[in-house]
């Protein structure tokens, strides 16, 4: 039956917003008339063969409606859960659900039945998946707890667990675990465990207050808080703060913590963009070093959200983000779904130039879908990686192009030391936005060498350019009329075909 979307209008007359989603205060989404489903927990109808113009092949996407922020991801018995932002009603934001996607190998997606759908806590808004493997929290061994945003009247803290490997969840009778009737940003839980201490910790986001609160817990179930974080670097707080991630990574024989945070709309080219701290974490409270903040996950204007999957093996670190920019993404020209997730990321840390930087590579099951290296083109599809060597000495340029003369210019300027994306009418559409439009996107080398080996990984509706070491990236939706197929402006390319993913 044909109704008006009446959650999406009871969201905006809150102004409550998931992860990043206060951008609807200032641009609220129009209702949207929708078919709603006869169970809003299934994800109806597969009605696409996801070969849509623009629809990515080897981007998660759904196969119809809106997405936004990945949570709740975690890894049980051989199967990657991707959570997500999700409105089963429309390709607008509204109706916030956990969507939900299973993998095997971080490649190959298969869309599940919603997880969570609005209950009388509010919208389901972002958070985090662990696995109770000693049934701490009494809902059984190896239950999967999934921590959330109630996002109703106030923005509260909920938990509902899973007993039958993450397919559907039971909301817990003591919700909310952490009340809040104050505070009017207060969300997004990232919980890991901290072995030293012997507890549970979460974080949670102070939006405008620039605050990471830091929480403790030995059931799962009751939570004390324990400290805040906050930052002096002006750059740092020009945005809201959403979506912390808390990890521990090797660091020159010892080990540091890095506090990831997303920030709406002080991104490195306005909008949206994930900035970190490297510190240390003692169970109580994060102390970041006195480093040049801030740094940038990512350099581009497509990478935002990002948390981490939990229980990964080797300990993994291992993230996706949402592709695309609050700026804009609402109206990116894509149907009948709307926005990707990037390709999923191993994270490291690396000393350059004296001090510790975190690296994002694209993780090593791309292989799967990777065809033979060639130093021609030809054949390499809609979706393909390639690979070249740069100097960082001289002024140069770079393009990737397709055979209707759309293209994308990359530049390299040796003198400021960073590699500059054009995003202009000149790569493809950009008309639906006027903040879509993005002259100059720029990266810091972050590298000591003179000579840098790029991966570029080109899909129908996105470019990925980092460098070999992950140091540097920048993520970009561009919609050209087909893919670029080509680079010109370089010598030694090397190509591969990157296999469709559906």
């Amino acid at each position: 039956m044909k109704i008006l979307n009446i959650f999406l209008l009871t969201a905006l007359m809150t102004g409550a917003a998931a992860c990043g989603d206060d951008k609807f205060d200032l641009q609220p989404t129009p209702p949207v008339e929708t078919d709603t489903p006869d169970n809003p927990g299934d994800p109806g109808e597969t009605v696409t063969s996801r070969n849509e113009q623009y629809r990515p092949q080897i981007h998660y996407t759904p196969a119809k409606n809106w997405i936004n922020d990945p949570n709740g991801m975690v890894y049980v018995d051989g199967v990657y859960h991707l959570y997500y932002q999700y409105n089963p009603q429309g390709n607008g934001w509204g109706n916030m659900s956990w969507g939900h996607a299973t993998s095997t190998d971080l490649v190959h997606w298969s869309e599940q039945a919603v997880a969570m759908v609005r209950n009388e806590w509010g919208d389901i808004f972002s958070g985090s998946a662990i696995v109770d493997k000693d049934n701490v929290a009494g809902f059984g061994k190896n239950a999967i707890l999934a921590f959330y945003t109630a996002s109703g009247e106030h923005q509260q803290q909920c938990l509902a667990y899973s007993t039958d490997g993450g397919a559907t969840y039971t909301q817990y009778e003591g919700n909310p675990i952490i009340p809040n009737t104050v505070l009017g940003d207060f969300r997004d839980p990232k919980v890991v465990w901290h072995e030293e201490s012997n507890k549970w910790i979460m974080a949670l986001a102070l939006g405008w207050s620039h605050q990471i609160e830091f929480w403790g817990s030995e059931d799962l179930k009751s939570w004390i808080r324990l400290s805040t974080f906050t930052t002096t670097a002006e750059r740092c707080n020009i945005g809201q703060w959403e979506c912390p991630d808390l990890i521990r990574l090797p660091y020159k024989g010892g080990e540091k913590w890095v506090l990831i945070v997303s920030n709406n709309p002080g991104g490195p080219v306005g909008g949206s963009g994930t900035e970190y701290f490297v510190g240390d974490f003692d169970g109580e409270s994060f102390t970041a070093m006195d480093l040049d903040y801030p740094l940038w996950l990512d350099y581009g204007a497509d990478n935002y959200a990002g948390v981490t999957w939990s229980n990964t093996p080797d300990s993994r670190a291992v993230m996706i983000g949402w592709m695309n920019n609050w700026n804009y993404s609402g109206d990116v020209p894509c149907d009948p779904w709307r926005s990707a997730m990037t390709l999923p990321r191993e994270l490291t840390l690396e000393e350059v130039n004296g001090f510790p930087l975190l690296t994002s590579v694209v993780v090593k099951e791309i292989e799967g879908i990777a065809g033979e290296w060639s130093v021609s083109n030809d054949g390499i599809g809609d979706a393909w990686e390639a690979r070249f060597n740069i100097s960082l000495t001289a002024n140069s340029a770079f393009r990737l192009e397709n055979s209707y003369g759309q293209y994308m210019e990359v530049e390299v300027n040796a003198a400021a030391r960073k590699l500059i994306v054009k995003r202009t009418s000149s790569t493809g559409e950009t008309r639906f936005n006027n903040l879509f439009s993005i002259p100059s996107i720029s990266a810091p080398f972050n590298c000591e060498e003179e000579e840098m080996e790029l991966h570029v990984f080109v899909d129908r509706s996105s470019v990925e350019i980092m460098n070999a070491s992950g140091t540097m990236c920048l993520t970009n939706l561009v919609f050209p009329r087909e893919s670029y197929n080509r680079i010109s402006g370089v010598e030694n390319v090397s190509y591969r075909k990157l296999s469709s993913i559906w």
